[in-house]
């Protein structure tokens, strides 16, 4: 007789969002210059070598969509977007501090 396979769940959304921004290079660098003052997206590309214009506006709708940044359109000739953190993105960003702060705590690991 066949045994039914247990279907466990897949990880809660919080932990897919934070997989999905971690996993990627370009998504913590993006955050890392929004947080620190570089809010346009030509300066951000410009501010990160090797970054096309597609991966970025692919990881900006990202972390729009996760709500943790904000677009801001202004309605001016020529158009000018910003994005800036929202109160959940800054809450975000502390836990990204805190993950890096285990470097200095955790045993040394080889790759």
């Amino acid at each position: 007789m066949a045994q039914a396979k247990k279907i466990l769940p897949g990880p809660p959304p919080a932990a897919r969002m934070v997989e999905d921004i971690v996993g990627c290079k370009w998504s913590l660098a993006v955050l890392d210059r929004v947080r620190h003052g570089v809010h346009r997206p030509g300066a951000l590309e410009s501010s990160l070598p090797g970054l096309s214009t597609k991966v970025l506006n692919e990881r900006l709708r990202k972390l729009v969509r996760f709500g943790i940044l904000e677009r801001n359109a202004f309605p001016e000739i020529p158009p000018r977007v910003e994005y800036t953190l929202t109160e959940f993105g800054g809450r975000f960003v502390r836990v990204l501090d805190e993950i890096a702060a285990l470097e200095s705590v955790a045993p040394s690991f080889r790759e």
